[in-house]
């Protein structure tokens, strides 16, 4: 059997993984139910959209809590490593520049399965992560992105 991918992630993360879950398994699962009951009592099944859209839905449930429960049993906790504060690892808040323009951005490095972009969180398997981890203040790093390659320097960690 295949090792299953580990999914690096925060304690907020994980918190907040595992409360969808709940919330799946006590309330939303109970609510398609109840839509698919309704559903069958209209009579006939061949030719009723509000039984096939239920069951989509119960499927789109059942498919959710399947994912989350694999990634809550593969978390690896990230956690705050002692060492060097001014080298880039899983879990930290770095602020890059972008050269030549000198646009700062702040990116934190958590895993996949937090990522959220618009919030500032990247994946520690995005191009701009993958760039970034290892190197130390001051850095001018490379990076290899879909739409070509850009060069930050890193200004601060945390």
């Amino acid at each position: 059997m295949a090792e299953e991918k580990k999914h690096y992630m925060t304690m907020d993360g994980k918190k907040k993984l595992e409360e969808e879950l709940e919330f799946l398994k006590t309330e939303r699962r109970k609510e398609v139910v109840e839509r698919i009951k309704i559903a069958r009592s209209f009579g006939d099944l061949s030719e009723n959209s509000e039984y096939d859209s239920a069951k989509e839905e119960q499927a789109f449930v059942e498919g959710r809590i399947a994912q989350l429960e694999k990634m809550i049993r593969n978390a690896v906790m990230i956690e705050d490593e002692e060492g060097d504060e001014n080298v880039v690892t899983l879990g930290k808040l770095v602020t890059i520049i972008e050269l030549p323009d000198g646009e700062e951005e702040e990116y934190a490095i958590v895993g996949s399965a937090e990522s959220d972009p618009a919030e500032g969180k990247i994946s520690n398997d995005s191009p701009m992560a993958q760039s970034l981890l290892g190197k130390h203040v001051n850095d001018h790093v490379t990076v290899n992105t879909p739409g070509g390659e850009m060069e930050v320097k890193i200004v601060d960690i945390r």
